[in-house]
C-alpha cells in the first residue's frame, strides 16, 4: 500500500487564490493508473483553504476561531477536493471522497476509522482524504494539516510508501545551487518556514517526514511536476529526490 500526499503547492498555484493546477493533477493521475497496488491520498489546501486559514487567522493550534471562517475554509477545501475527483474520475481512476472528519475524533485519530481505509484502499478505490478546519470541542476548532494526516495514517496503516509530492525536487542542501539531499538517515534539517503559510510549510513536512521515517517507513519527497518520478519509486526503487529512509531499514 502506498500513501501519496499531494502538496497544494503541486495541485494549486498558491500565488493566486482558488486558482487549481489541473493540468498537474490530471497528469498525477495518468501516472498513479500504472501502479498497481492500493493507494491511499491526503492532499493540501494550497491556493484554497490556507488562502482563507491566512484571511481568517486559523492555525492548528485549537482555539475559538471566526466561525464563518471555519465555514469557509472548510467549503473551499470540499471545492478542491471536488476538483480532483473530477479529474481522477475523468481519466478512469475510481476516487473516494474521505473527508478527515470520517476518521478524526477531535484532533486524535479513530484507530477503527482509520483502519477500514485499508479495505477501501484494498478495493479497487482510492481514498482521497485533505487538511481541513475541524471541530475540536468547547466551542473551538482548529486547522488539521494534510502533513499531519500524513503521520496518522503512516503509523496506523504501515503503508510500503510515503511520498510526499512537491512543488520542488525535494529537499536542497543549497537553496542558491539547488544541491539536492538524496538521502537522510536519522537527520532532521533546519528549514526555513514561510510564515504565510499557516500549517508551517516545509518546516512541517520535513517534521512530519522525520517522525515518520523514525517509525520504519521509507519516505520519499519527489517533485510532483515530474510524477513518473512517482511510478519509478513505487515499482522500481529508483528515488530521483530525497529519501529519509525509514530506521528500520537503515
Amino acid at each position: 500500500m502506498i500513501l501519496i500526499k499531494l502538496g497544494g503547492s503541486i495541485i494549486t498555484n498558491k500565488e493566486k487564490p482558488l486558482s487549481p493546477r489541473k493540468k498537474v493533477v490530471e497528469n498525477i493521475a495518468k501516472n498513479l493508473k500504472k501502479i498497481d497496488e492500493p493507494i491511499i491520498i491526503v492532499h493540501g489546501g494550497g491556493s484554497f483553504g490556507h488562502y482563507w486559514s491566512v484571511k481568517y487567522d486559523m492555525h492548528t493550534k485549537p482555539n475559538r476561531y471566526d466561525i464563518h471562517g471555519v465555514s469557509v475554509v472548510k467549503n473551499s477545501m470540499i471545492d478542491l477536493n471536488k476538483i480532483i475527483l473530477n479529474v481522477f474520475v475523468k481519466n478512469k481512476l475510481n476516487p473516494y471522497s474521505l473527508p478527515p472528519t470520517d476518521f478524526m475524533s477531535g484532533n486524535i485519530p479513530v484507530i477503527k476509522k482509520v483502519k477500514e481505509i485499508t479495505e477501501i484502499a484494498k478495493s479497487g478505490l482510492i481514498p482521497i482524504t485533505y487538511g481541513d478546519a475541524l471541530w475540536y470541542g468547547n466551542k473551538k476548532t482548529y486547522i488539521l494539516s494534510g502533513d499531519k494526516i500524513m503521520t496518522h495514517l503512516a503509523k496506523i496503516l504501515k503503508p510500503r510508501l510515503v511520498i510526499f509530492a512537491l512543488n520542488e525536487d525535494g529537499l536542497y542542501s543549497d537553496l542558491k545551487t539547488k544541491k539536492l539531499i538524496y538521502e537522510l538517515k536519522g537527520e532532521n534539517p533546519k528549514i526555513s518556514e514561510n510564515k504565510m503559510d499557516v500549517t508551517g510549510g516545509m518546516t512541517r513536512k520535513v517534521d512530519e517526514a522525520s517522525n515518520i521515517a523514525k517509525s520504519g517507513m521509507n519516505v520519499f519527497f519527489v517533485n510532483g511536476n515530474k510524477p513518473e518520478r512517482i511510478v519509478k519509486a513505487v515499482k522500481n526503487n529508483k528515488y530521483e529526490g530525497t529519501l529519509f529512509r525509514g530506521k528500520k531499514n537503515v
